[in-house]
């Protein structure tokens, strides 16, 4: 009888042993899907929820200061492929893109601007620098209408055609590689 009286206590000790690496299964299991995640996608490509929806309904007064007029969302349904590009002078990368942004304003591309949660002040110090891009500026202040937008950082752009639908997004500084590859063919796609 004393050969059977130590399996139960085997068993136990075997179970217990295997909940005490659980916890390491699931954290590598979790390390590896985050890891895949992080090296197998484009950030840069994340889909909008408001791609081939009107864009949302907004009235933003200018940048005071500046000799451009605000922004509001019945003038990008006026009947011509429009450029929304939402930036800010506290942003890094939309430094890194302001020189695009004068080319497709020499290309003649119809585009506009909102400063997402900038100083006005700010606003003009940076556009007085390098330039200004933008036919239109609106000023949102608060970030309401960039969150109406679904923008989560900037810069970010938008191809609206010219019924007023977003047609395209494009996260992240615009490049003379990003303009060629998705922007171009993004407002001819608008234009069709």
């Amino acid at each position: 009888m004393s050969d059977f009286e130590g399996v139960p206590a085997v068993e136990g000790r075997r179970r217990r042993s295997l909940f005490v690496f659980l916890p390491l299964v699931l954290f590598l299991g979790l390390a590896a899907l985050f890891l895949l995640r992080l090296f197998a996608g484009d950030a840069s490509r994340i889909p909008s929820a408001l791609i081939d929806k009107p864009v949302p309904t907004f009235a933003l007064g200018p940048v005071p200061g500046l000799a451009v007029p605000g922004l509001a969302s019945a003038e990008l349904k006026a009947g011509k492929v429009t450029v929304v590009n939402v930036f800010a002078s506290w942003c890094v990368p939309c430094h890194q893109e302001h020189a695009t942004l004068l080319l497709l304003q020499g290309a003649g591309v119809n585009l506009v601007g909102i400063a997402y949660k900038d100083e006005a002040e700010n606003t003009r110090r940076f556009l007085g620098q390098d330039g200004n891009p933008y036919k239109a500026i609106g000023a949102d202040t608060s970030g309401r209408t960039g969150i109406d937008f679904g923008v989560y950082g900037v810069p970010e752009t938008y191809v609206v055609n010219g019924a007023g639908t977003i047609t395209a997004k494009i996260v992240g500084p615009l490049s003379e590689e990003i303009v060629r590859d998705q922007l171009m063919p993004a407002i001819e796609k608008a234009k069709g």
